[in-house]
């Protein structure tokens, strides 16, 4: 997840009617809960659509040339009917898919031409020997088409490379301006909104960063309420390989600020993560900083609190900064949370936010894709099977022991079996694809079928389940109904170690 590419705020709850309890269908716009609000809308039908990443993917015989994979929104749902696939040699996109160029390394949305349609953002981090280059498609009344180059890295700056890519108004001025690095550690924000032609009318300002990091991620949001996007990343240290720290940057009215970081209680730099989100998870009008960091085994586990197995922490926003002394720190060990902290485990691999409960707070989506499952008597039968955990937040952060779900490929009317490798929850998506005002889930498994990867999509029920007594039980989140997963056989692309469902357009 950017303002509008993260922190849904409308309800996901599923759930199903087991022994002793019924399902009740919660009401769309129950108390606490915001208008509904389509994303990632490339045709402007009210219907979020879903476009998912095969960077490594072979196009024409170019290994990791990459492709983008998209599937439309409808009132059933996604519709595989409608599926397109965009790369450097679709029509109307600038450049020939070459090996190497890795296009989807990085994806995201906003309307860059403010004509009224979300337009898909492409990093295509492998180009020209790993310089880098950003595009976009347009969107319109009949979907994506055409394209244009935004921008063209450097030697080595990687431009548009996972992590590396967002958008958001973070001047105040009401466009959207494109976020990329340079150097893999200055921020570059470009003012829009943009021509056509993929020319900004705004202004190109860089932004350094007085340390030799490097960014592994970035989000938007606005963290103390004065309604201008901010900036924030994920970050690593280069003088410690696993030293991370979150930083960010003001949006102002003149641009962003310099570089911050998020303290903690010693006075210190927070240790972060590979990936983060950010939204209002508490609902006090400030957004929240959520990241998940699945590195471990290093020096500065000693300083990561719940580091084994990977962990989420949840940094709340204020009036003044994120205030990293009240963190909270999540990982498979804490009470209510599916699972065992195991080594590799990889909890907190990719962090998407949406109201998943519906109880007008933003729950957390993420991803666990070295989990083993098994059997009772062989409990690693299926290493680095994967799965997807949801934390439910509260208005004290995410706490609410036993409300916290699981999903697996071995999950009742989960299509498919788990298997060695399959990586499910390497990445995941929240999107309203069939426009009733619940988040829908998407789950990426890049492992799948011996990496050529696929795509699982979980709908959304809206309900509840109660108790005889009328107590409200945990619900099962991710239920089977409208569930269907696919891959390259409905996408007609190549298979052989594509690796779809590495990234989507969050």
């Amino acid at each position: 997840m950017r303002v509008q590419r993260r922190g849904w705020r409308t309800g996901l709850a599923v759930a199903l009617a087991l022994g002793g309890v019924v399902a009740l269908p919660a009401a769309a716009g129950a108390a606490g809960a915001a208008p509904h609000q389509a994303r990632d809308d490339f045709n402007g039908d009210g219907y979020a659509d879903l476009a998912v990443a095969a960077p490594d993917g072979t196009v024409a015989g170019r290994a990791k040339a990459g492709f983008v994979g998209v599937l439309y929104g409808s009132a059933s749902g996604l519709k595989t009917s409608t599926k397109q696939v965009f790369s450097q040699n679709s029509a109307g996109i600038p450049g020939t898919a070459e090996a190497g160029d890795r296009f989807g390394s990085a994806l995201t949305t906003a309307d860059l031409d403010r004509d009224g349609y979300t337009d898909l953002i492409v990093g295509v981090g492998g180009e020209d020997g790993g310089s880098g280059r950003v595009q976009v498609v347009w969107g319109g009344a009949r979907g994506l088409a055409g394209g244009a180059t935004l921008a063209s890295g450097a030697a080595h700056d990687r431009l548009g490379a996972q992590g590396h890519l967002a958008a958001g108004d973070v001047d105040g001025d009401g466009a959207s301006d494109l976020l990329t690095v340079v150097n893999q550690h200055d921020l570059v924000a470009t003012g829009g909104p943009f021509t056509r032609g993929g020319s900004a009318t705004g202004e190109r300002r860089v932004v350094k960063d007085r340390y030799d990091s490097r960014v592994l991620d970035l989000d938007v949001g606005d963290l103390n309420g004065d309604g201008i996007t901010d900036v924030v990343a994920a970050e690593n240290g280069t003088d410690t390989f696993d030293s991370r720290r979150i930083a960010y940057w003001w949006g102002t009215k003149d641009g962003l600020t310099p570089y911050t970081l998020v303290y903690d209680i010693d006075g210190a730099g927070l240790q972060g993560g590979e990936n983060l989100a950010v939204g209002d998870v508490n609902r006090d009008g400030y957004a929240d900083i959520v990241v998940g960091r699945t590195v471990e085994g290093y020096e500065s586990d000693g300083d990561t609190y719940r580091a084994k197995g990977g962990r989420v922490t949840w940094i709340p926003g204020t009036s003044g900064a994120p205030d990293g002394v009240s963190s909270q720190f999540v990982n498979q060990d804490n009470p209510g949370v599916p699972g065992t902290a195991e080594k590799g485990d990889g909890f907190g691999t990719d962090v998407q936010l949406a109201d998943v409960d519906g109880d007008g707070y933003l729950d957390v989506v993420t991803g666990v894709p070295g989990e083993d499952l098994g059997t009772p008597t062989d409990p690693d039968a299926w290493p680095d099977a994967g799965s997807v955990v949801v934390l439910s937040g509260r208005a004290d952060g995410l706490t609410g022991a036993g409300s916290h779900q699981v999903v697996t490929q071995n999950s009742t009317g989960v299509p498919g079996t788990a298997e060695k490798g399959d990586a499910f929850g390497g990445a995941v998506h929240v999107g309203d694809a069939n426009g009733d005002g619940l988040a829908d889930v998407a789950v990426g498994a890049p492992g799948e079928n011996a990496g050529a990867g696929s795509v699982w999509s979980f709908r959304s029920r809206g309900e509840y389940v109660v108790s005889p007594g009328g107590v409200p039980l945990p619900a099962t989140i991710l239920g089977p109904n409208g569930t269907f997963t696919f891959g390259h056989t409905l996408l007609g692309t190549t298979a052989a170690k594509a690796r779809l469902g590495s990234g989507f357009a969050n």
